[in-house]
């Protein structure tokens, strides 16, 4: 059963390769945005430092200067599978312990601004990756949601601290399942958050997250909340770098 999927004891077979000459940098910031990566290569002086691999094809690591800070900026793929493999491949092409992961999420509660910050605290497992890295829960604790909730504290930004539940099954998040995640005090869904969390507390890494509220569960019928051609406000929102790149800068302070 996949509540026996954890092992620490026996060795993987494909393992995780740690560079010893990969590039150090104070942070990596994780986006899945193909707009907020252009924007991004756009207006920074960024070098392409390395490269992720898979049948995709080739998913290009950036390095950047910002405030006498030196950063490193990529697009994951969705997915817990995915964004995980990424996260252990860039150990290969950067040196840091931090990753600021940030994106768009639904929302389960209705009387929560669209827009509005959200600041996991910990994210219900309903996803496989998880299970790989950390013994079998329902809940995975995310260790630095403190430490954001200060950040958004300090910059004034306005937010909302809860549960988040994570799911490999966008097509099968169903009413019922949703009122148990919204019973349990969780307040957004998205496919990433409990894996990252603990592939990064597996490889003493720290996770720094934050989601913005997209689309609503929380109504008779599924409501995209987002015109035709509309970016701000959503997952493709530069603006949401800018808030992450701000973050980045706190936690390495």
């Amino acid at each position: 059963m996949i509540t026996d999927t954890f092992d620490n004891l026996s060795e993987e077979i494909i393992k995780v390769n740690r560079n010893d000459k990969a590039v150090k940098v104070d942070a990596c910031i994780l986006t899945f945005s193909h707009v907020i990566l252009k924007y991004v290569l756009e207006n920074f002086e960024c070098k392409k430092i390395g490269d992720l691999f898979s049948s995709n094809g080739v998913n290009p690591v950036y390095e950047f200067e910002y405030k006498n800070r030196y950063f490193a900026v990529y697009m994951s793929y969705v997915g817990a599978p995915a964004c995980v493999a990424d996260i252990e491949d860039t150990m290969s092409i950067i040196n840091t312990d931090k990753y600021v992961v940030f994106g768009g999420s639904g929302c389960l509660n209705k009387e929560i601004a669209r827009g509005k910050v959200m600041v996991p605290t910990e994210a219900y497992r309903d996803e496989g990756t998880s299970y790989h890295y950390a013994p079998a829960s329902d809940y995975i604790k995310i260790q630095n949601a403190d430490v954001v909730a200060n950040f958004m504290e300090t910059v004034g930004l306005p937010y909302v601290k809860g549960k988040t539940w994570t799911t490999d099954a966008v097509h099968r998040e169903t009413r019922a399942n949703f009122e148990k995640r919204k019973a349990d005090g969780c307040i957004s869904v998205e496919m990433e958050c409990a894996a990252v969390q603990a592939v990064c507390d597996y490889r003493k890494l720290n996770a720094y997250f934050f989601f913005t509220c997209g689309d609503l569960l929380d109504a008779p019928k599924w409501n995209e909340r987002m015109e035709k051609n509309q970016v701000k406000h959503t997952q493709h929102d530069t603006g949401h770098f800018d808030i992450a790149l701000e973050l980045a800068c706190y936690i390495v302070e």
